[in-house]
């Protein structure tokens, strides 16, 4: 039968005030880590035992990750370290349940504090039984982490396949022709900013397509927000046809995504620009182009701003476009079709496994 006690009383939480500025004079072999990962071997460790870590404070807050002994976190992370009565991996996947980013305090840097989520209360069944538990998910997120590296290696082979046909698009080593982005769009599309902000309340209106929406390749119309009619006819000139490239233009610029047949009468917000592509360029072969380190680079470079990036509209007319003959574009088109029905397949089977993490930690942990 699990016993229920506090966190504090089954493990110790403390930090070590280790800036990354402090780090340039120390090299050896025993490796430390931030909030984004690993950062560097240096000389010295702070626990020499597995543990867990956690990021107290700024971007990522509360997210939990298991540690090798003999290494080091940098100060804006908690050290936790189980007693001899819990399992390391269990602890871990009840400290994921609690959901600490969600108790975060301040509004400029986030933070939490061991000293209050530790008097939280942990069910804690026997060592053999917490071992079972967490062997069982450590399963399903291995099985994630698999599918997950899977859609990586799939999106890497598709910008391999289009380095190896075209080449950078920028440096135009192979010697295409190069148009601007105003010189390959449709007859009659305009390179604008979309201007339609949705509203709440809306119920029969027009769905309207925001940055957040672009997180897969392409975009549908199920769960946008809505504007009114009245608001999305007052911006005609980014009324969607459905088949458009969707171009960040706020925020994250230079993320793309393909509009869907489905978003036809669709509008967008300003953050984005919708491309209309002519007939002489294929939309496949374009949405990658703009995923090349080149063009990528290009964006970059010409993104003002520091609260609020943004890349000036004439800068986007002007982004330089490799037009190689329109039969190869259809080859690697054709390719990457192929490619985004097999992504298409591994986001439900992750959608599958998540869905059967929630579950079982439900189970486990309520």
């Amino acid at each position: 039968m699990a016993m229920r006690k506090q966190l504090k009383d089954i493990c110790r939480g403390f930090t070590k005030n280790i800036a990354l500025k402090d780090l340039g004079q120390h090299e050896g072999q025993f490796p430390i880590y931030g909030a984004s990962g690993y950062i560097k071997d240096v000389d010295f460790y702070c626990c020499d035992t597995p543990y867990i870590g956690i990021v107290k404070d700024g971007s990522g807050v509360g997210r939990v990750d298991v540690y090798p002994g003999y290494s080091s976190l940098l100060g804006t992370m908690q050290y936790i370290v189980p007693n001899d009565e819990v399992d390391l991996q269990y602890l871990k996947y009840a400290l994921i349940a609690m959901d600490l980013g969600s108790l975060y305090k301040g509004a400029a840097i986030p933070h939490i504090y061991f000293k209050e989520y530790g008097k939280f209360f942990v069910d804690l069944p026997d060592l053999e039984t917490q071992k079972h538990i967490s062997a069982s998910l450590d399963t399903i997120q291995k099985a994630i982490d698999f599918k997950r590296k899977q859609l990586e290696d799939l999106d890497e082979l598709v910008k391999s396949k289009f380095q190896e046909m075209f080449g950078d698009p920028v440096e135009n080593e192979k010697g295409w022709d190069v148009k601007k982005l105003e010189e390959i769009v449709a007859e009659g599309c305009s390179i604008s900013y979309g201007i339609v902000q949705p509203g709440d309340g809306v119920d029969d209106g027009v769905p309207v397509v925001r940055p957040v929406d672009m997180v897969n390749t392409f975009v549908f119309r199920d769960g946008l927000k809505q504007t009114t009619k009245e608001i999305s006819n007052s911006y005609k000139r980014t009324i969607l046809e459905g088949d458009e490239i969707l171009l960040c233009v706020r925020g994250t610029t230079g993320m793309v995504a393909l509009a869907s047949e489905g978003l036809k009468d669709c509008n967008v917000t300003r953050g984005i620009t919708p491309i209309e592509c002519s007939e002489s360029i294929n939309r496949w072969f374009v949405y990658y182009q703009f995923l090349t380190e080149g063009t990528q680079h290009y964006i970059a470079e010409r993104t003002q701003g520091i609260a609020l990036k943004q890349i000036n509209m004439k800068d986007v007319r002007e982004i330089p476009f490799i037009v190689p003959p329109i039969e190869q574009q259809k080859v690697f088109a054709e390719f990457a079709r192929k490619a985004d029905a097999a992504n298409a397949i591994i986001k439900q089977e992750i959608s599958d496994l998540e869905e059967l993490m929630d579950s079982k930690m439900d189970e486990y942990f309520g």
